[in-house]
This record gives C-alpha cells, structure tokens and sequence, in this order.
C-alpha cells in the first residue's frame, strides 16, 4: 500500500486536505508501527518518490502563510494537515539518519522560520506546536547535519553581501545564534508556565523534550554555553510554578525530567538537596506499581542521575 499511497500524495496539492490528511497519517504510521526490516524498506520507498517529498515541502511551507484565529479553537483540517507533515518529515529524518537511506530529494527550510513558529506562537494550536517541536529535536538530534534537510542561510536569503559580525559563539553553535538560543529558551519556559495553568500534558511532554534536546545539542557544540543557559535564573521560578500544584507535584513527569537535566549539568543554583530529598520521600511513600508510564520512565531518569 506504501506504493498507491504515496504515488497519490505526490499528485496532490497541498489544499487538497480532505485526501491528503489521511494519506500522510497513514504513510506516519506505517513507519512506526511496523518490524525494523520493514520499516527499513518503508523509508526507502518514501524518500525514493520525489514527488512525495516535494508536496512535503509544499506543505511545510503553508506553515507560514497560515494563521488560526485562536489557539483554542478546534483543530482546522489545513492546521491537522500541517501536523501530520511536520511529523512524517520528523521521522523521515529519524528514520533516515537511522538507516543511512539512498536520498533523492533534499527539503529545504529556513531555520528562523521553524524558531519563529515556536517563539512567536501567533496562537498556533497546541497539536502544531507539539509537531513543530518533534520536527526541531529530530534537526537538533542531527546537528543539523541530516542529508535529507538544508538549512538556509539567513545571510544568503537576505542578500547580505557583506554580513554582520557575530560573536565567537554562534560560529560554535552554527546555524543557530546565541540570540536565537536563548528566545528559544525562554519561549519554551513560558509555555511550561502557561500550560501549567492548562494541564496540557502532550504539550508539557514536548515542551520538556525540546529544551532537552537543545540543551544537548548546546553540550556538544560549546559546554560552556550548554551550561550557562542550564543555569540561568529563570529555570528555578519555572521549577518554582510547576511545584506549587499540589503535594505531588514533585513527582510530575515533566518536573522530573527538567530536575534530571539541571542535575547533568551541576546547575546548583536551580535545584537544591532539599528538593532532591522532597523527591526522594515522595517516591518512597508512592505506589511505584501504579505511578503512570511517563512518570516511572521519568523517576528512573533521575534516580539514575542522583
């Protein structure tokens, strides 16, 4: 079915939704439920069809010619579309970089653009958002070095013949900025905050995830930076706002992953033993049998790192 499915997508316009939405959720999930051998061959079929890949790109690109009147309203089926395209081409990277699969068709985004839809949400749904996020930790995952992806220069698009000087460290942590590093973090923090008031857990679950693959990717290009940005101020009100939601608060999937991560990168000036301890007590006193999946997954993270 991978052959008909995909020959339809690449005939296809990207308004055409009401074919295309469920084509690409299908073409998403035979990638990831199906055995290692087959998904194998599964990535070679899709990277193998040019025109698949180029009505990909097509579709990633109504992401910033699109904007929903609000964040709370319902799902529209162009924003369900986009989703369903930031996800395939999330797990083409993946899956590509796993296999080292043959590519015959490069996509091509601007960086800003992507960094732009999570910093200035412009009320984007939640569930774009999220998949806009897979698609930046599996770049990130990469360094940015995946054969199926070019990034464009920002210079180069604007034309700049003689370009502005950056500091030393952007040429470490290229292609992103200090700048850009360090609005994407805060970005991040404010939704953690926001949805602390929203209980959004898919969003929590992806927001936590992005700033811990960024923060890696930092830790491989320029320690230092990784570190100073894991120990900024801020982290320790953002810890501060996702505690004050209860007793249990300390075990939270997503508290436990940032405290896990500040705890690699010795920022003692954001988590405290007291906290450590509180953790600790709550895990001994809970029923470890049935903490949720997320939460036993994120408790064993840490405990490793303790």
């Amino acid at each position: 079915l991978l052959f008909p499915v995909s020959n339809l997508c690449g005939k296809c316009r990207p308004r055409d939704t009401d074919l295309l939405q469920p084509s690409l959720n299908f073409l998403y999930w035979s990638l990831h439920q199906t055995t290692p051998c087959s998904q194998q061959k599964a990535v070679a079929v899709l990277l193998s069809n040019v025109s698949l890949l180029e009505l990909l790109q097509k579709v990633l690109e109504c992401t910033w010619l699109r904007s929903s009147p609000s964040e709370h309203a319902s799902l529209s089926s162009e924003d369900a579309l986009l989703c369903s395209g930031w996800l395939l081409v999330a797990s083409l990277l993946l899956y590509q970089h796993r296999y080292n699969t043959e590519v015959h068709q490069t996509l091509s985004l601007d960086l800003t653009e992507v960094l732009n839809a999570i910093i200035f949400r412009k009320k984007k749904p939640v569930l774009l958002l999220v998949s806009i996020m897979q698609f930046l930790r599996a770049v990130l995952q990469q360094n940015f070095s995946s054969s199926l992806l070019a990034i464009a220069d920002p210079n180069a698009a604007r034309g700049a013949m003689w370009p502005q000087p950056s500091p030393p460290q952007d040429a470490a942590l290229h292609p992103l900025t200090m700048q850009q590093v360090f609005s994407l973090v805060v970005s991040l923090q404010n939704l953690l905050v926001h949805i602390q008031l929203r209980k959004d857990l898919p969003l929590s679950q992806a927001v936590v995830a992005c700033l811990e693959t960024l923060v890696e990717y930092l830790y491989v290009k320029n320690q230092d930076v990784a570190l100073h940005v894991a120990s900024q101020p801020w982290h320790r009100f953002l810890l501060f706002t996702l505690l004050s939601g209860g007793q249990k608060s300390f075990l939270q999937p997503e508290v436990l992953r940032l405290m896990t991560l500040f705890l690699r990168h010795q920022s003692s000036n954001i988590i405290s033993q007291k906290e450590i301890s509180q953790i600790l007590q709550q895990a001994a006193e809970a029923n470890l049998a049935e903490l949720p999946e997320a939460t036993s997954r994120a408790l064993h993270l840490f405990l490793c790192q303790v």
